[in-house]
């Protein structure tokens, strides 16, 4: 690791193969993986991790919209990519590049059929995604038959998967709900099948779906945050390696007298004599005023340094009154040890909120 002298984002690819080959463990021989690297992979660099993982023989991708596709395909990304979330509009972009689109509605579906009449497909890999109780995305049962009417009046599409999204594979407590969100999929996709004549890729886990719910694997499973060193679940986070570091430099350091303000709106008022760092990250890179005052810390020295004032555009002061520092010094947001999930908790949020709110202003390097 280098040292640093400004803010960086460490990603660390060793641990990106170690996460792969622990989800990978997971699995039977014949089940694929299909790798999650929406919103720039977790808020790394997704064309980077992409290529990595093609090399890792990973089966697929997916990412939410369609230009993230295409940043994939422009990359040199030459392994199928699922789109999640696609808008009409751009239909024919995602056919130009050969992405494939999640059909999710009657809506989405009639315009893909367009789309591909008008740029003449045949057989054109698409993916019906159904609702099983996340009530977000996603046909529901009752739309199968409709469905399956287009679908047979036209040549130019071919359904290459069948799949849906759990709700809380992550919450022991929801067992019984996840439970029957799989034997709904399992419902729909054998009534589904049965009427198409041939069987597609069925799919519905994410990373904590992979780990509590073996019998759900189907043909394949997604992971997007498992592969970034979070399993949601303590023990399970003791065998995967978070890849991303976060880490700035102290800019300068001030002495506050009792009574005296710092930063916007006097947010901060002095009770003692009080030492402080000034430190180049802000909100405009990932770092939420809801970590401001008191909520959130760095890591100054393998010491906690809580957040002070108002978070700012591009700076945070921390209070460094107990710690052994000096301008120049490393500063840690999060890493291996003080994890995004620690410092998300901080202010009741999620690793995957922190991790893809790391502006893309902030410069990414990588390790092997």
């Amino acid at each position: 690791m280098s040292e640093v002298q400004e803010t960086i984002l460490e990603i660390d690819l060793k641990a990106l193969k170690h996460n792969f080959k622990f989800i990978k463990s997971k699995l039977s021989n014949n089940t694929k993986l299909l790798a999650v690297v929406k919103a720039f992979a977790y808020g790394g660099d997704a064309e980077v991790i992409a290529k990595y993982l093609q090399g890792l023989k990973v089966d697929c991708f997916a990412v939410a919209y369609v230009y993230e596709g295409v940043a994939l395909r422009n990359a040199g990304i030459t392994l199928p990519i699922l789109i999640l979330h696609p808008q009409p509009i751009n239909f024919d972009l995602a056919i130009k590049y050969n992405l494939e689109p999640s059909i999710y509605s009657l809506r989405t579906l009639n315009y893909f059929i367009s789309a591909s009449k008008k740029n003449k497909q045949l057989d054109y890999p698409i993916h019906i995604k159904f609702n099983t109780g996340l009530n977000r995305l996603g046909f529901d049962a009752s739309e199968i038959a409709s469905i399956l009417e287009k679908l047979k009046l036209t040549k130019t599409l071919k359904v290459k998967s069948l799949f849906s999204h759990l709700a809380a594979s992550e919450d022991l407590n929801e067992v019984a709900f996840t439970k029957d969100q799989i034997n709904i999929f399992k419902t729909v996709t054998t009534t589904f099948i049965k009427q198409l004549g041939y069987t597609p890729v069925l799919h519905q886990c994410n990373t904590s779906g992979i780990i509590n719910y073996p019998e759900a694997h189907f043909n394949m499973v997604r992971s997007g945050i498992g592969l970034y060193g979070y399993g949601n679940d303590p023990q399970i986070n003791k065998q995967l390696k978070p890849i991303a570091t976060l880490k700035t430099v102290i800019s300068q350091i001030h002495t506050i007298n009792k009574g005296e303000s710092l930063g916007y709106n006097r947010a901060y008022i002095a009770s003692k004599t009080t030492t402080t760092a000034t430190l180049p990250i802000g909100h405009a890179d990932g770092i939420s005023r809801n970590y401001g005052n008191g909520n959130g810390y760095v890591v100054i020295n393998s010491k906690k340094a809580p957040i002070i004032g108002n978070v700012c555009m591009d700076m945070i002061m921390v209070d460094v009154s107990n710690i052994n520092c000096k301008e120049g010094d490393e500063v840690i947001l999060f890493d291996k040890e003080f994890t995004a999930e620690d410092l998300a908790q901080t202010i009741q949020s999620i690793s995957y909120e922190l991790l893809t709110s790391v502006s893309r202003r902030i410069k990414r390097v990588f390790y092997r």
